[in-house]
């Protein structure tokens, strides 16, 4: 389910800016609706009313031989009048609250007329209902205002109707029948292309101010990224809205105590670096004086050893001293030449169309994070595979090896430092564990990664995938 939902900010506050805009909308036109229904019920009574006084008064002087002839005169199509012995409405209870209070406010004013009885009935319109005005679609010349005449008494034949029976104080009924006016719709044909390009200007509008709200988030996201392979990276800028400064702020002051607690790993495997150096030495002096050669040989291997791991430490620890800037490297020509140091390397067929590719970085630091990974594929696997290839983003190279694999379940822990398969720690069987830790640590540091899997037919596949630098013209 949570799959059908937004997975972004910006998209979230578009949905509930949406959903409001909707249901707002939706409540405001409801209440609308109901106020205009209310306000035309109030004006239509209003002029049954008023039509009733006009009426009874100019029928209520004459004879009741002359007021049949005198509503006769009055009437039309849609506008009813008639006197008779009996009331057009033969029920006295109304038919609800609001009818029957009017029925008491009509013969209260009237009763000066001599009215004794009022009741009113609304008559809903049937679904078959003739219009009483044809339309002439051959009037071509039929003006604007002479059609919106001819469409409103269309719609007024065609509404309810409010009918009327008054008794006068010598029995006769005068009944008559008003068409109420029908109350046009909010939404028509004509307002709905305009009502649509408000909506979409303010969903343009909408996503243009979220995009522009969130761009310094997408920046500090990226920043943050980029701080991860690098932290010499440039700080943020700390200008633009009060919590993007705080959170620009935060982040630069975590890149410096990183880049403070880096710093000061760095010097202190440099200080143990110079300080082994000397006693290392004066062991060696003293080793040579050694008369037992078998004893001398043994120690010197120890030895030998100790300085290994001292190199490796140091290695790992400085590995981002060196202050190289960046430049563009023909990848290619590097491979080659790191493959050229090892007679166990081959090239598959498919490489030799892989020339001419380009990336950016630091030329001295990604040669040694080829060199470390085609090191370890010869050391484990005694001979190793290299291909090739890219495409408009990316560059890839594959490195294969014919070894015992690494485990499933270890092939993110080779990454971690001093993390070996083979339990040992000699030298000669594999070194120290810290190859692909600096491979990977150089490799993301120039926006790539390094993937591990075991191939079907036995062996291990390392992928080193660098970001493709842009053509220049």
């Amino acid at each position: 389910m949570r799959r059908f939902f937004p997975q972004t900010l910006p998209a979230w506050v578009l949905l509930i800016l949406i959903a409001g805009l909707l249901i707002t909308q939706g409540t405001t036109l409801y209440f609308i609706v109901e106020q205009r229904s209310a306000s035309n019920n109030l004006l239509e009574l209003f002029r049954l009313t008023d039509r009733a006084y006009s009426l009874v008064k100019l029928m209520s002087p004459a004879d009741p031989a002359d007021r049949a002839q005198l509503a006769k005169a009055l009437a039309n199509p849609n506008y009813l009048v008639t006197v008779s012995d009996t009331p057009l409405i033969k029920s006295a209870i109304p038919s609800d609250d609001n009818l029957a209070e009017l029925e008491d406010v009509i013969v209260s004013r009237l009763s000066k007329f001599g009215i004794l009885e009022a009741r009113i009935y609304r008559r809903s319109a049937g679904p078959n209902v003739e219009k009483s005005v044809p339309e002439d679609d051959s009037a071509d010349d039929i003006g604007e205002i002479e059609k919106e005449f001819l469409s409103l008494a269309t719609d007024i034949s065609q509404s309810d109707r409010l009918v009327a029976s008054i008794e006068f104080k010598d029995g006769q009924w005068l009944n008559f029948i008003m068409p109420l006016t029908p109350v046009g719709p909010l939404v028509s044909e004509e307002s709905l292309p305009l009502l649509a390009a408000i909506a979409a200007l303010v969903v343009i509008m909408t996503i243009w101010s979220l995009r522009r709200l969130t761009a310094p988030y997408r920046t500090l996201e990226s920043a943050v990224r980029r701080i991860g392979g690098d932290l010499k990276s440039p700080p943020l800028p700390e200008s633009g809205g009060r919590e993007y400064r705080s959170a620009a702020h935060a982040v630069n002051a975590m890149q410096a105590q990183l880049r403070e607690y880096v710093e000061d790993r760095e010097q202190l495997a440099a200080a143990l670096a110079h300080d082994l150096r000397t006693p290392l030495t004066r062991i060696k002096l003293r080793l040579e004086l050694l008369k037992d050669p078998a004893t001398r040989k043994a120690l010197m291997s120890d030895l030998g050893d100790i300085e290994a791991i001292a190199r490796s430490v140091v290695d790992f620890a400085t590995h981002e001293v060196k202050d190289e800037a960046p430049e563009r490297v023909d990848f290619w020509s590097l491979v080659d030449s790191v493959a050229d140091a090892y007679p166990q390397v081959s090239f598959a067929d498919e490489s030799a169309n892989a020339r001419g590719l380009i990336c950016v970085g630091r030329p001295v630091a990604l040669r040694r994070c080829v060199t470390n990974l085609v090191d370890n594929a010869i050391t484990y696997g005694e001979r190793a595979r290299l291909t090739l290839s890219g495409d408009e983003k990316d560059i890839l190279l594959a490195i294969e090896d014919d070894g015992p694999g690494i485990p499933e379940e270890s092939l993110e822990q080779v990454f971690r430092p001093f993390t070996r398969v083979e339990a040992s720690r000699n030298r000669q069987t594999g070194g120290f564990g810290l190859g692909l830790t600096i491979a990977r640590t150089i490799a993301r540091g120039l926006g790539g990664e390094i993937r591990l899997e075991n191939r079907k037919g036995g062996g291990l596949r390392t992928e080193l995938r660098l970001p493709r630098a842009a053509e220049v013209a």
